[in-house]
């Protein structure tokens, strides 16, 4: 089964990280990734960029209203993403406990689903 992964975090918070950290995390969830895949439950993972390039699309009655950059009031952003394969949802939360940003982040793992059309 699928499971989507979200990093949830603190911009200002990761912003203030000394460089040292933050290559810390990236070189750790990049040998993550390795591991993920030499277990076969790796199938995506992707940072994002920061909020303040985001567009949010809001169609209503027809009509699309663009706005850029996350709410005001919104402190913490999906900042990455990891698209897994796992046999069940415990296996899931397990691996997500390994990512390296976890003791930064809120993680939120959730199985997908097929669509289902009559």
């Amino acid at each position: 089964m699928k499971y989507l992964c979200l990093i949830y975090l603190n911009e200002d918070e990761m912003d203030a990280l000394p460089p040292e950290e933050m290559n810390r995390l990236n070189v750790g969830h990049l040998a993550l990734n390795d591991a993920l895949r030499a277990s076969g439950h790796f199938i995506e993972a992707e940072a994002l960029q920061p909020g303040s390039t985001m567009s949010v699309i809001r169609m209503r009655d027809g009509k699309a209203r663009v706005t850029d950059g996350p709410f005001t009031e919104t402190k913490e952003l999906v900042a990455g993403f990891y698209l897994i394969e796992a046999r069940d949802q415990d296996e899931a939360v397990e691996i997500a406990k390994r990512f390296p940003s976890a003791p930064y982040a809120k993680i939120e793992v959730r199985p997908t689903r097929q669509l289902e059309t009559f």
